[in-house]
């Protein structure tokens, strides 16, 4: 049988809902891990009203987590992202969009996808493209510098990955504008997405070559962790909308990251209200 840890986390996290925690999952002992997280070891899924569990911590505002006792962040050896809102505090196409004017119209079906509403990705892409005809290339520019932020915990999760001697892979829907970028910035060892055709430096409203969508990114994930030997159980992947479910299902540390109910509902693990760096909190 698995030693199992449960791990939670709150911006506010005290000492009282701990305490009912712990009780509410037949702990055996507490370990403070910050003001923000706690272990809380040795919990009885058997014994545990696990479904009383996460209805107490949704009341809390509670990140948790059952993880297996004993695994360390260096026995991994994928890091796998998504970026719109996940790696990054925006959708890039909404913010290129809202430099022409045009951000409520192709939010809408950016929302719908992410819903899972819209289930053809290209579709939804293809059209959303399409209103960008005539944005000048640097409406790109201006929305990398002035709107684009990582995530809380972005830089502290990667620094600590590749410390662990991880490889990091961002694999996208967007655009690789972007993702060229945070590569060069980040240090990731790959990345991914689809590229915009630009003509007389304005967008043609086309993306060239085929779009990565879904089945794109778990294929892209599913090479890369072939070529660094990682078995699922060693694989952390990071997404929040419709379009990363395929790539999660490979993971082992499948993680919701505020995300949407759809991948909320199929992810193993989730982060509600913790930055990114607190999956860093699941491992001894």
């Amino acid at each position: 049988m698995t030693d199992t840890h449960l791990v939670v986390q709150a911006p506010s996290l005290s000492a009282d809902t701990v305490e009912q925690l712990a009780a509410l999952a037949c702990a055996e002992g507490v370990q403070h891990l910050s003001t923000t997280a706690a272990r809380l070891l040795h919990v009885s899924r058997q014994a545990t009203d696990e479904a009383a569990v996460r209805a107490e911590c949704e009341k809390r505002g509670v990140d948790y987590a059952y993880v297996p006792a004993g695994v360390r962040l260096s026995d991994c050896k994928v890091l796998a992202m998504d970026m719109d809102s996940t790696l990054i505090n925006i959708e890039c196409i909404d913010e290129i969009a809202a430099a022409a004017g045009l951000k409520a119209q192709v939010a809408a079906i950016t929302e719908a996808a992410m819903r899972g509403e819209i289930t053809d990705f290209a579709e939804s892409l293809t059209r959303r493209v399409a209103l960008l005809r005539g944005v000048p290339v640097q409406a790109l520019e201006q929305v990398y510098r002035d709107k684009l932020r990582l995530n809380p915990g972005a830089d502290r999760l990667l620094a600590s990955a590749q410390a662990a001697g991880i490889r990091t892979l961002l694999v996208s829907g967007g655009f690789t504008f972007f993702t060229e970028r945070l590569r060069e910035r980040l240090g990731l060892d790959e990345t991914h997405a689809n590229t915009l055709e630009v003509e007389n430096g304005v967008l043609t409203g086309r993306v060239l070559g085929g779009i990565l969508d879904a089945q794109g990114k778990a294929d892209r994930l599913r090479a890369f962790a072939a070529a660094h030997g990682a078995a699922p159980e060693q694989i952390i992947a990071i997404g929040d909308g419709a379009n990363d479910l395929k790539m999660l299902a490979l993971a082992g540390y499948s993680v919701a990251y505020r995300a949407k109910p759809v991948v909320r509902s199929q992810a193993r693990y989730a982060l509600n209200v913790a930055g990114l760096d607190g999956i860093l909190n699941w491992f001894d």
